[in-house]
């Protein structure tokens, strides 16, 4: 099991609208997430800098390539841009981040 984080930055204002949108997650979102293989999936928001702080776990991190292609990963990404910094794709931004200490 592989344990991911990344950062990505959501425009002001949009935290109780950020929350909502994924205490509504698309089912079928969902579903795509769980056959890429990802688990106990969390993100954070620091309220101060619009900073989210996403970590995860996922089986094989090779399976998450293949995200990017999926029509609904893709309707999520324009769905959220909204709100949050994207790519000319509407992915994201998100910036990975490297593990300093782990305590099992």
């Amino acid at each position: 099991m592989h344990r991911i984080a990344f950062k990505m930055t959501l425009y002001p204002g949009y935290a109780e609208e950020y929350k909502a949108r994924h205490d509504a997650l698309w089912p079928e979102l969902e579903t795509a997430l769980k056959k890429a293989g990802i688990s106990d999936y969390s993100i954070f928001i620091d309220e101060q800098t619009n900073s989210l702080f996403g970590v995860l776990k996922a089986d094989d991190p090779k399976l998450l390539q293949e995200l990017p292609n999926n029509p609904v990963m893709k309707q999520w990404w324009q769905y959220m841009s909204d709100i949050m910094e994207t790519n000319d794709d509407y992915s994201p931004v998100a910036v990975p981040m490297k593990e300093v200490f782990y305590l099992p």
